[in-house]
Formats: C-alpha cells, structure tokens, sequence
C-alpha cells in the first residue's frame, strides 16, 4: 500500500512539474477578448512609407469571445516582444462574436469596417519571430502568442490564426 502512495506522489509531482513548465502563450486567460490572428509579414516586399508603403498590410484581428458581454477597446494594450505599444484611446465596442483589425500605417477608423490604425507607419511585427501581448486596461493580461515563420505558419503567408 505505501509503495502505491509512494508512486502516486511521484505522478502527481511530475504532473504539476510539467503544468508549471507550459509556456505562457499556452495559458488560458479569463478574458473575452482575444487573439484571432496575425497578419505579421505584409504581402509583398516592406516598406513603412506612410505614402506608398505597405504598413496597413500588416495586422492582428482581435476579437470578443464572449456570448453576452460587451467590451469597450478603450485602454486596452497591445504590445510586442520588443515593447512596441499601442493603446486603443478611443472608445470602440465589440459586441459578441465582433471583431477589429489593429493595421499599421494611417487610415480612418472605424466601427463599422472593423478597423482601427495605429498611425504608425512603422511595421510592429517582426517576420521571422514574436511575441503578442494584449493587456486590459486594469494590466492584466487578456491574451499572448508567440510565433516563428518556419514553426507557425505551416502555409508561408504570413498569417497565423489562433483562436479561429
């Protein structure tokens, strides 16, 4: 009977050892809002020109999860694995089951076209590897993913979905 226990602690052990080991792009947050994917190397050849250039090409689709709750964007925090930030100022809602593209370069945002700027003409993503970090406005995270080109996106395109 003690050689049982024995054992069975020894499973549990390592079972909680290896839960402990998951990265931090595997865990679950409890938010609503996550990411859906990430248009991390813009079709073509890059060129963060605000004119002409293709930055806007360049996005992550986050979306509200939830089946009943709301979520105003306002404060929350996208970031990369190098500190490139971008916080949503203004006020737009997702509804249940809605979506926005946060696109680089300038443009007009906008509720009904699901897109918001960052007026920014710089590229976020890097091509080859990085790390999403989305914060709610308290700073807690709401979601994070990391990719690499040749482990991720299975297909070459430059686009990796992760929540569907």
């Amino acid at each position: 009977m003690r050689i049982r226990l024995v054992a069975t602690t020894a499973v549990a052990a390592g079972a909680l050892t290896a839960l402990s080991a998951v990265p931090a792009q595997a865990t679950e947050y409890n938010s609503a809002l996550k990411i859906r994917g990430v248009q991390y190397d813009a079709p073509g050849s890059d060129s963060n020109r605000c004119s002409g250039g293709n930055t806007a090409q360049e996005y992550l689709t986050i979306e509200n999860y939830s089946r009943s709750t709301t979520v105003n964007l306002k404060g929350y925090v996208v970031k990369d694995a190098a500190g490139n930030k971008f916080t949503f100022t203004a006020s737009h809602t997702l509804q249940p089951g809605d979506y926005v593209k946060l696109r680089g370069g300038n443009g007009s945002d906008s509720d009904t076209k699901n897109v918001v700027y960052r007026d920014n003409c710089n590229f976020m993503w890097n091509n080859d590897k990085d790390t999403i970090y989305v914060y709610k406005p308290s700073g807690s995270r709401a979601d994070v993913h990391s990719y690499t080109k040749s482990g991720s996106d299975k297909d070459g395109n430059g686009y990796i979905t992760y929540h569907g």
